[in-house]
């Protein structure tokens, strides 16, 4: 074992130690796919796999520390305009992961429920039947909240929320001046109840947020932590970071 394998696990522990405050909802724009594609000389599907196979170890990880909602940026209202191939073999990917969902034991062991957070029209028929499987299947799980941001444009959800919130003014003829902050939140992610970001995470240098989550993020003030690494070489000890930027957030709060 090298000296940065037996550095590692001693940082991660004392890392852990810092951490007396665990936030309950995390947001990750994982960025820097195509980059770490670029970097090693691989093609564009192989960095988006890579991704893929970061985020199965990081929901363990999240999981692990106590977490129990998770949301991921997986694809936004302006990839669309990426290359066709590109955004076909995305499409496919989810759609392997979303089925992936109805057979995974983690799913049934950890109690995850899986839902989609964006604008399902947008969606290709077979990739929006696959959403709806994985939401139905992990309905009445309680145990960890998984969010998967796709077709999602902050600004886009809350256009979303103000049509679903006409149509239920017009259909009951209630008061307009009854909608204020509640009502609102209720009718984001099609009602699904997700709490507001504690945190977020960005990856791949890049230091913004792109308009992620605005209403749940911004409109609580989340901590926010950037970070380096391409999102396929996100460690443990980069979360484990992120959290602490949270642990003193709260430790200035109630001091």
């Amino acid at each position: 074992m090298n000296l940065q394998g037996i550095l590692e696990p001693l940082y991660e522990q004392q890392l852990v130690r810092q951490c007396r405050h665990i936030p309950n909802h995390v947001a990750i724009i994982m960025d820097g796919n195509r980059r770490y594609a670029k970097m090693l000389g691989l093609d564009t599907a192989s960095g988006h796999r890579a991704g893929a196979d970061k985020t199965e170890k990081m929901l363990d990880w999240a999981h692990e520390l106590g977490i129990r909602h998770v949301t991921l940026y997986t694809f936004s209202t302006e990839n669309f305009s990426r290359e066709k191939n590109e955004v076909g073999y995305l499409f496919a990917m989810f759609r392997e992961k979303f089925l992936s969902v109805l057979t995974d034991e983690r799913v049934k062991k950890y109690r995850i429920r899986v839902q989609m957070v964006g604008d399902p029209s947008m969606l290709p028929d077979d990739l929006k039947e696959a959403v709806l499987a994985a939401e139905e299947a992990t309905k009445e799980h309680t145990g960890f909240f998984l969010n998967i941001a796709l077709a999602y444009g902050g600004r886009n959800e809350i256009v979303l929320a103000a049509r679903d919130i006409l149509e239920t003014v017009r259909k009951t003829g209630a008061d307009p001046d009854t909608i204020d902050v509640s009502m609102v939140e209720e009718h984001l992610h099609r009602g699904k109840g997700i709490p507001p970001v504690d945190l977020i995470i960005r990856t791949g240098n890049e230091c913004r947020t792109s308009n992620f989550l605005p209403w749940l993020a911004a409109g609580h003030e989340s901590a926010v932590y950037f970070c380096a690494p391409y999102w396929p070489l996100f460690r443990k000890i980069d979360l484990l970071r992120a959290i602490r930027i949270y642990d003193q957030r709260c430790a200035a709060k109630s001091s």
